[in-house]
């Protein structure tokens, strides 16, 4: 960020209130992220659309998300979280106002797309906030449970959720869902300032050529491609269950209940609260073994996708289970990307670094969601109005693809980093600076 981070400690009470309705804000942004999730079977009927053409919504949303990452940064060091964060808001809102009136498919799509928009203004402007708010060793404790506890959104977007769409209807549910969002944003207004202090801290918006060559060092240094990899591979297959299809495919593929369903993408949510300081706790005391972690998440989901996919008929409960339990892995260890982002840049480019990191992982996410669309219409028989079991399986293979391009991409990345590391060791002086720590190191098994 261009702006100077002071080191003035706010008063607790004040931090905790401004990053307390923050945080809301980010909850709130969430729940409109995953709100599809768990109305697109619903969503089939209502607009008579078929499973490529209901992925069409949640590519709009994904893809507007991760295109406006780099341009949110900048436009975050010149206006500001508070600004940023009431934007976005209200952008969520108007999307889910055109959602619950939308019958058409074209304005659906709007809609996604403005939520969208809105969301990608509002965690990193949360994390900005944290910054200034929150500075020194208190930090990066207050990021993890930004990041940890603004997924009770997802739990709001699944059972409470289906419970309002089946008891009231489309429309009412996802004007309440307006609504919430409506509340968020004044709060917004009323309780969050930018900085403890009252004298403005940006600087002068960075011209377009300052820009480039940020996102340029930036993208050359290996390290943040490492994490680009990381991001991408770790990501895709517990968002798009959550985005998308997982509820379809426990439901329509299953044969599970709607409730069940639900209860199952919150039990996943849960996890992920649960994990996300474990993982957190695991990176920080073994900074050199963080590729490991990877590695080990992306394995052991697909195994369990592959014990999921090869059962004969529906899967009993417990693997189920078992798989929402291992894709709640996916979110928090997909934040390891953001690690290597940090600790191989210097702070005047981190913001350009976070941004390519995120863009991998809903890469692989859209690209996964389309995919998924596209099988499920192929495969489905002819004369069925639903995908059956056989159909997802094939659609839910894809995966298998991703994650060993993902695989490959972070092995190489990670050989670039040690590389760049042991040069360093023999050259500091001419050697980029990067933080220690900030790869799985030379000569280190993993």
């Amino acid at each position: 960020m261009s702006a100077a981070v002071t080191t003035t400690v706010a008063p607790r009470r004040s931090a905790a209130l401004v990053w307390g309705v923050a945080l809301t804000a980010y909850v709130a942004a969430v729940f409109h992220r995953s709100s599809l999730g768990v109305t697109g079977v619903d969503a089939t009927h209502r607009f008579g659309i078929s499973a490529s053409a209901l992925a069409t919504f949640s590519v709009a949303q994904l893809a507007v998300y991760a295109a406006m990452q780099v341009p949110v940064g900048v436009l975050l060091d010149r206006f500001g979280s508070r600004r940023l964060l009431a934007v976005g808001g209200a952008l969520m809102v108007a999307g889910q106002l055109c959602f619950a009136l939308a019958t058409d498919v074209r304005l659906a799509v709007v809609a996604r797309i403005l939520v969208g928009l809105g969301d990608a203004m509002t965690f990193i402007s949360v994390l900005r906030i944290v910054t200034f708010w929150f500075p020194g060793r208190a930090n990066p404790l207050v990021v993890q449970l930004t990041g940890t506890l603004g997924q009770f959104g997802a739990i709001l977007g699944a059972v409470p959720l289906v419970a309002l769409l089946h008891h009231v209807g489309w429309t009412p549910a996802f004007l309440v869902a307006a609504a919430l969002g409506a509340t968020a944003v004044l709060l917004v207004l009323v309780a969050v300032r930018d900085t403890p202090h009252r004298e403005v801290l940006a600087g002068p918006p960075p011209s377009p050529a300052a820009v480039r060559r940020d996102l340029a060092t930036a993208w050359a240094q290996p390290g943040t491609r490492l994490g680009l990899w990381t991001h991408f591979v770790t990501q895709f297959s517990g968002a798009v269950f959550a985005l998308l299809w997982g509820y379809p495919f426990l439901v329509q593929g299953q044969g599970l209940t709607p409730t069940a369903a639900a209860t199952l993408l919150t039990v996943m949510t849960v996890a992920g609260l649960l994990v996300g300081p474990i993982l957190a706790h695991l990176c920080a005391r073994h900074p050199f073994r963080r590729s490991v972690l990877v590695f080990t998440v992306v394995a052991t989901t697909a195994a369990v996708w592959g014990g999921v996919l090869a059962w004969p008929g529906p899967a009993p409960r417990w693997l189920l289970v078992a798989l929402v339990l291992v894709l709640a892995v996916n979110g928090p260890a997909s934040m390891i990307g953001f690690d290597y982002a940090r600790t191989f840049n210097p702070a005047s480019r981190i913001g350009s670094a976070t941004g390519i990191v995120n863009v991998g992982g809903f890469v692989a996410s859209i690209v996964l969601v389309l995919a998924v669309g596209v099988v499920l219409d192929l495969a489905t028989p002819a004369g069925r109005s639903t995908p059956d079991l056989a159909a997802f399986r094939w659609a839910f293979a894809v995966q298998y693809a991703l994650w060993a391009l993902g695989a490959v991409q972070v092995l190489r990345y990670r050989n670039a980093a040690r590389r760049q590391l042991a040069e360093a060791a023999r050259a500091p002086v001419a050697a980029p600076p990067v933080t220690a720590g900030a790869a799985d190191g030379p000569g280190v098994s993993g």
